[in-house]
């Protein structure tokens, strides 16, 4: 690769001397967006949009040199010509463009193409490279109609409350759980566990409109639960803190629902296919749209996308990282925040 490469601490820009989404502390970090698997802490100084700065701020008090760029907004860093595109992925999250000599590549990050009113929609980038996910890189992996989805979970969660039960649904903090907020209905309460009402802060202040919620740890003790709906990060299930919600019925609102059997494997009641990635048309049409020749595939299924690409005609190849999408965003959820 001759503008990026991958070494020892992450995806590396050895003209403009940065890193982007390092997995390890570096002297300067390009910030995709806030998921902890791109915004790792520790490093002398960070470079994202200000929203992404925001969430890492929130989330992990990070210490350094924030420096922020709006969209669109363009930088040089050095001889390298940089700026920040909608990803629509989460709020705040963007594609990175390098431009250096006349090339331009495009660091994707994570994104999705289907209509979320929580972030700004994606923005194809024309390019000569560009660097994809492919969490959901199958074609098996096709996201129903949003609108259903949530209606579906609008029904679970009546047909709960006229049986008296709590509905507690599993959602990753940043991101899914607001999406889910914003889509829903009901008459009865909704609250969130902290590690959700912590995100539920920075979207409302940066102008996204949310529904109230409660965090419930203001709830006095014998409150009754019945009926109510409960946004909980994955990591709080078979947790102590669930213990308070009296009888409930679980679900888990994510891609990987897509597949037959997780719901089980994972001891859930219901399952809710929404994903903040893009699906396999998803992955695609953004492909096709970067007008790019050269592809580089990273996160989750990189072998069958990089040979569908080859076989469609163009130059494909894989990139390693640590970590593997959504099966990463599952964040830390102690007690403390609940």
């Amino acid at each position: 690769m001759t503008l990026l490469r991958v070494e020892e601490r992450g995806l590396w820009c050895e003209a403009g001397g940065f890193h982007i989404d390092p997995w390890l502390p570096v002297p300067r970090a390009l910030i995709t967006h806030g998921h902890s698997d791109h915004a790792r802490v520790g490093s002398e100084a960070y470079l994202s949009t200000p929203l992404t700065a925001a969430i890492m701020r929130q989330r992990f008090g990070v210490e350094g040199v924030f420096e922020t760029a709006v969209y669109s907004e363009r930088r040089r860093i050095g001889e390298v010509g940089i700026s920040f595109h909608p990803a629509g992925h989460v709020l705040g999250s963007a594609q990175i463009r390098i431009e250096y000599r006349g090339e331009v590549c495009v660091v994707s990050g994570d994104y999705k193409l289907a209509p979320d009113p929580t972030c700004t929609p994606f923005e194809p980038v024309p390019c000569h490279t560009f660097v994809t996910e492919s969490t959901y890189g199958l074609p098996i992996f096709r996201w129903p109609d949003q609108d259903r989805v949530l209606a579906d979970v609008t029904s679970w969660w009546r047909a709960n409350r006229e049986r008296g039960k709590c509905s507690v649904l599993f959602a990753y903090p940043l991101g899914k759980a607001q999406r889910l907020l914003a889509g829903l209905s009901g008459d009865e309460p909704m609250f969130c566990h902290g590690a959700v009402e912590r995100m539920n802060r920075v979207y409302r202040e940066s102008g996204v409109a949310l529904p109230p919620t409660r965090w419930p740890g203001d709830q006095p003790k014998g409150f009754d639960w019945s009926g109510a709906l409960v946004v909980a990060p994955p990591s709080a299930q078979g947790s102590p803190w669930m213990k308070r919600f009296g009888a409930v019925s679980t679900a888990f609102a994510s891609g990987w629902m897509r597949i037959r059997g997780t719901r089980r494997h994972k001891s859930i009641d219901r399952g809710f296919v929404l994903s903040d990635h893009a699906d396999w048309s998803g992955l695609q049409e953004a492909i096709t749209e970067s007008g790019a020749q050269r592809v580089l595939v990273t996160h989750g299924y990189r072998a069958p996308m990089v040979r569908w690409l080859t076989e469609s005609g163009l130059e494909a190849a894989a990139l390693d990282t640590p970590f593997e999408g959504e099966r990463n965003e599952i964040e830390d959820a102690s007690e403390d925040g609940a």
